[in-house]
């Protein structure tokens, strides 16, 4: 099929007649015409077609000339001794009559200038020449006359291919209403701005009629993120639990808890070598920002825990946001020189405050524990509707915390889980000894099935002898010829913690009474050998400070210290085990069944890995002659739904994270829980 050629185009492509020449008149209204070619020429839109006789790079311009570019080519045209103002072709059929009326019409639209384009005008002998030849299949005529054209309706699109010389190549015009079969090939940003066709009912559709010519295609919009990043809410209220029992028996107390990590804004500047996939745009705390609120108030959940929280961000900004949302939040920053820490935030309307415990993991003269992490514990008291009547609900613990990332040391990482452990079972532990629900989340820095989130999950951990690296199980350092090796005990005694994972206090019961000290008691001290010394630096007053106390005859020099002094603690050590006794399980599998894939909540450098976590309290089943906490039965605290991960390749569809729908490199978790409501 051959295109007919345009004005000024020099030297005809092969299969194009060279066409005769004419001068022109150059008037007013032909320089309007001339605007409008000039027009045609600058709104072309970049498009991919099979003809071979269109070829070149295609440019996307806004339609509406600029007047120096006008006058420029206007100028060029005329110093090329150009004869005519449309070329014709004494040869070559033309192509349609729908092509030749979109031709006609394109040249004399111009959108940019509404008042201007009702006043064009054009040749008669051309119209009436071009009328006869639509129906005789003939060239176009020779320009001579000028009438009025009628208006033309619906936009119209032209596939130009652009030239740096003076030449230009012919001009193929298509009706958009015509656009259906071919999938684009171009650059997203422009696709992002392309003008989609109006819709064409299909007993409306006209029939493609060129046999030779490939019929272009309107660019598909792009799948919205949120569509790729679509994730299903799974809902086990209804489903029967290890035992067979259906969960949801009897009345409960409903809540929804979020764990997320939203990435620090100083943390993300000092780590840019991570985010290079990411347009800078989405970097921006004030565009992430507007992004973690909206994700907030849409899943709006009652408890909120919240990792990687720059102090700054969280005072001026998230915590004002936050309280107008209904919550009450508290914040733990980081020890040391660091800028984020972790926040607990929780809907007042539905929970009271029993206390508090910040957790700092850093302990002076250790260098097991030399690090910043953090942790933040809350005991909350569920508030039950007043319609349920004189019903309770027991406490919840709710931990928070980020432990350290280093993948090197995971005795580091063990110590500071066994002080969050040991203040979670000081807290929850009630006045029976046994504890209340507890729900424990944070990003671990560890991989699921890691030592470390064994030891979680099943309460105990042989540690003795284990290569420090693989106890979170982020990276294989097996290669290396020197490894750290965890020695028993991990951590000495003066830090106070059992290897239960409890503290001293809780291990021994308070004595019944205070100690009284009777006047008689106290006067023993009085000449004892301690006593009797003179302290060094005393200032030497005469008759003050001179003389040294006689001790009166019979008096015990040294006095028994057994019965004032309490007995120092004395409590077994397990030799390269540690255990603890809250048994929790994890609200996530970390596989989709429905995918084959893994769970993912981040992905550092495009490698895809679960590192955050939601642990609840569950009772352990039996299953066999063993105990196996994988299989176990709703407790007080019963999981109701959870928001489902996604896989890696799902994220890698989405350009990884962060994206422009995810404004954190993790993905948030969310879950529901329920708690039995007793009555008194």
């Amino acid at each position: 099929m051959m295109y007919p050629a345009g004005p000024g185009s020099g030297d005809s492509p092969e299969g194009f007649p060279e066409q005769p020449r004419l001068q022109p008149q150059i008037s007013n209204r032909t320089t309007q015409t001339l605007d409008a070619f000039f027009t045609c020429r600058k709104n072309a839109l970049l498009a991919k077609s099979s003809s071979t006789q269109v070829e070149g790079d295609f440019a996307m311009a806004p339609r509406g000339p600029d007047q120096e570019e006008c006058e420029g080519l206007l100028q060029q045209w005329r110093e090329e001794g150009s004869s005519q103002v449309l070329s014709t072709s004494s040869e070559g059929p033309l192509v349609d009559k729908g092509l030749a009326q979109s031709s006609l019409a394109l040249l004399m639209e111009n959108p940019g200038e509404q008042d201007a384009a009702s006043e064009d005008k054009w040749s008669s002998r051309q119209l009436s020449d071009l009328r006869a030849a639509e129906n005789l299949e003939e060239p176009f005529p020779e320009v001579l006359g000028e009438e009025p054209l009628p208006e033309v309706q619906g936009p119209m699109w032209a596939a130009v291919p652009m030239q740096t010389g003076p030449q230009y190549t012919d001009c193929a015009l298509l009706p958009m209403g015509a656009l259906a079969a071919e999938q684009w090939e171009e650059d997203p940003a422009m696709v992002a701005w392309s003008i989609a066709p109006e819709p064409v009912p299909q007993e409306e559709a006209p029939i493609w009629p060129f046999e030779n010519l490939g019929q272009l295609q309107p660019p598909p919009m792009e799948i919205p993120y949120h569509e790729i990043l679509w994730r299903e809410w799974e809902d086990f209220s209804t489903q029967p639990d290890a035992q067979g029992l259906e969960a949801g028996d009897g009345p409960q107390f409903q809540f929804t808890l979020m764990s997320y990590n939203i990435l620090a804004q100083d943390l993300m500047q000092q780590s840019s070598e991570l985010y290079l996939h990411c347009h800078p745009d989405i970097l921006n705390w004030n565009y992430r920002f507007a992004n973690l609120m909206q994700e907030f108030q849409h899943w709006d959940p009652d408890i909120l825990c919240l990792q990687e929280v720059q102090e700054d961000h969280y005072w001026e900004q998230l915590e004002p946001s936050l309280r107008m949302m209904g919550f009450t939040c508290f914040y733990k920053r980081r020890t040391g020189c660091k800028t984020d820490g972790c926040a607990v935030c929780y809907k007042p309307t539905r929970f009271r405050l029993l206390c508090a415990s910040p957790v700092e993991y850093f302990r002076p003269g250790l260098e097991l524990l030399n690090r910043d992490n953090v942790g933040l514990v809350l005991l909350l008291q569920p508030l039950v509707p007043e319609g349920l009547g004189q019903v309770s609900v027991a406490p919840l613990c709710v931990a928070n915390t980020h432990v350290l990332y280093n993948p090197r040391r995971g005795d580091v990482k063990l110590a500071q889980m066994a002080i969050l452990l040991a203040e979670v079972d000081k807290v929850a532990r009630l006045s029976d000894g046994s504890h209340c629900p507890i729900i424990l989340c944070g990003d671990l820095n560890s991989v699921p099935d890691s030592p470390l989130y064994n030891f979680i999950r099943d309460g105990e951990l042989q540690y003795h002898g284990m290569p420090a690296w693989k106890v979170s199980g982020q990276e294989d350092f097996s290669h290396q010829l020197y490894q750290r090796k965890l020695q028993a005990p991990l951590w000495p005694s003066s830090l106070g913690i059992t290897d239960c994972c409890q503290y001293l206090t809780s291990c021994h019961p308070k004595r019944a009474e205070r100690l009284k000290y009777s006047r008689d008691f106290l006067l023993q001290f009085r000449f004892c050998d301690i006593a009797c010394q003179r302290p060094v630096g005393l200032v030497l007053l005469e008759g003050v400070t001179d003389t040294k106390p006689e001790r009166p005859a019979g008096w015990a020099e040294s006095v028994l210290e057994e019965d004032t002094l309490e007995p120092e603690p004395v409590f077994p050590r397990t030799v390269g085990t540690i255990q603890h006794c809250l048994h929790l399980t994890s609200v996530y599998t970390h596989f989709l069944p429905q995918h084959g894939r893994p769970e993912v909540t981040t992905m550092p450098l495009g490698l895809g890995t679960t590192v955050d976590y939601i642990f609840f309290s569950a009772e352990s089943c039996e299953n066999g002659n063993r105990t196996d906490r994988r299989l176990y039965q709703d407790g007080t605290l019963k999981l109701l739904g959870r928001l489902s991960l996604l896989s890696e390749e799902i994220l890698w569809a989405a350009n990884g994270l962060p994206n422009p729908f995810c404004s954190s490199d993790h993905l948030c978790l969310l879950a529901s829980f329920g708690m039995e409501v007793t009555a008194p």
